[in-house]
């Protein structure tokens, strides 16, 4: 349930120019532990004492070769009328285009749709009763060198630790979440 959550994701225009690794060996988990040698030790935990942990990971220059993909597959899936194709791809990657730069890079906007991924993920466990915890207190220069081959290219800035709370050893579990209030950050006209 969760991987399809993952592979269900929103993302502006379908693009998915994404990829997860999802870390449930001992072998991946002290590969993943190993990252956190230069920094963000206070997350180093997280990656031998969570059941599994899923590296959230973007395509930096998501291009319209990449995006075709994506068309091909929405046309073969029959969610595409096949005569809507070109006007598919080549219209609604302009979405793409307004967020690249001359160079090819467009990871802001693809690391943006991977954190919809992100929120998808985060709310269907927390229906499932699953903890997680999100970290961006990662080093992506790390992980991009020990995960290289799984990589492929991709970035991956932020990572999801999920498990089952301990008893006892949570001081969070079980507190009343604390957020500002409603008045504070939401406006309705």
């Amino acid at each position: 349930m969760i991987k399809e959550a993952i592979r269900l994701s929103a993302s502006s225009i379908n693009s998915q120019p994404w990829k997860f690794i999802v870390i449930e060996s001992d072998e991946a988990k002290q590969r993943f532990h190993n990252t956190f040698a230069n920094m963000h030790q206070f997350n180093q935990p997280h990656a031998k004492e969570a059941s599994h942990t899923i590296l959230f990971a973007h395509n930096p220059h998501f291009t319209k070769d990449d995006y075709k993909k994506v068309v091909d597959v929405e046309v073969t899936s029959g969610h595409l009328p096949a005569d809507m194709y070109d006007q598919m791809l080549n219209g609604a990657f302009g979405f793409a285009e307004l967020n690249t730069d001359e160079n090819g890079f467009n990871g802001q906007w693809t690391k943006a749709q991977t954190y919809i991924a992100l929120g998808n993920v985060l709310h269907t466990l927390a229906r499932m009763g699953i903890a997680s915890t999100p970290m961006e207190g990662v080093d992506p220069e790390m992980i991009g060198e020990i995960f290289k081959d799984e990589l492929g290219g991709y970035v991956c800035d932020f990572a999801l630790a999920l498990g089952y709370h301990k008893e006892g050893e949570d001081y969070n579990y079980g507190l009343p979440k604390s957020r500002l209030a409603q008045e504070d950050i939401i406006t309705v006209l």
